[in-house]
């Protein structure tokens, strides 16, 4: 099927053994009740085979709506899943799973949520420092405190759980293109992704709703580590209705960005738009 058919949230891509595999959040029901995650798998980025499924869950797993952002991660041999889910009365948070092969399947790898429990968290996505370190970078979520924030979390080697306390990073108000003009005063964060520009600058792009609709943009560590400071750039990379993105290097050796677009169920698909990596920052290919 075209990449066009495909209806896609939260796109994730992964270039492996010469094929591009996508993630993100499936089906005609995200909001509601999950059934699991599904993967696509191209040679050109416009072509697809699919869907496959990866990961269907067992019979009273804790979560049974809003499965979303699945993200996959090669980690020490293994395929790992970081992925959203929620329950009624059960704060949402995200859980790690575990497979031996990209289309899994995937089983769960974490007890429950890794995420703090009395948190409303989402989109938790994998970073490793120059050291091997592992972490989990995640939302704290506006539907619990207004004015989300990004966060991080220590996990242990084998990242089945949490190994040290939440470190909050900053608050989606800080963004220069979020719309400060919201009348309810609510600031969304959405989809963290860290990436190592050329010239060593550690950046993180995250999405939020700007003046012209859900934008992305990118902070830069000052400290060139997890911990920051995190100082934002003036501008953003996409701010007309699309986001939740990520980075990756197609066949060619060109940094891609993809994100979905436009930001509205049912229609939301996967772009793919071409990078240029600056050393100390990010833009758009003309």
């Amino acid at each position: 099927m075209l990449c066009s058919e495909i209806q896609i949230r939260d796109p994730y891509v992964v270039l492996l053994d010469g094929k591009y595999y996508l993630y993100g959040t499936t089906g005609n029901n995200c909001w509601g009740k999950g059934y699991g995650f599904d993967a696509y798998i191209s040679d050109d980025l416009t072509h697809f085979d699919g869907p496959f499924p990866i990961f269907r869950p067992r019979p009273g797993f804790w979560a049974d709506k809003n499965f979303w952002a699945p993200e996959m991660h090669f980690y020490r041999g293994g395929y790992y899943l970081f992925a959203s889910f929620k329950a009624d009365g059960v704060c949402r948070g995200t859980q790690i799973l575990r497979a031996d092969h990209p289309l899994g399947p995937f089983e769960e790898w974490s007890d429950g949520p890794v995420t703090p429990r009395d948190w409303e968290c989402l989109d938790g996505t994998l970073y490793v420092d120059g050291d091997g370190k592992p972490y989990m970078v995640f939302c704290h979520e506006w539907v619990q405190i207004k004015d989300g924030t990004i966060a991080y979390l220590p996990l242990t080697d084998d990242l089945r759980a949490a190994a040290g306390p939440v470190v909050e990073l900053f608050a989606a108000s800080s963004a220069p293109w979020n719309n400060h003009d919201d009348p309810d005063g609510t600031h969304v964060t959405d989809g963290p992704f860290l990436y190592r520009t050329s010239g060593g600058k550690l950046l993180m792009l995250w999405s939020t709703f700007g003046k012209h609709g859900y934008a992305i943009g990118y902070y830069v560590s000052q400290s060139g580590g997890i911990e920051g400071p995190w100082v934002p750039a003036e501008q953003p990379l996409f701010d007309r209705d699309g986001g939740h993105g990520m980075l990756f290097t197609d066949k060619s050796g060109q940094l891609m960005l993809t994100i979905h677009s436009p930001n509205d169920t049912p229609n939301e698909r996967a772009v793919f738009l071409p990078v240029i990596d600056t050393g100390d920052g990010l833009t758009l290919r003309a």
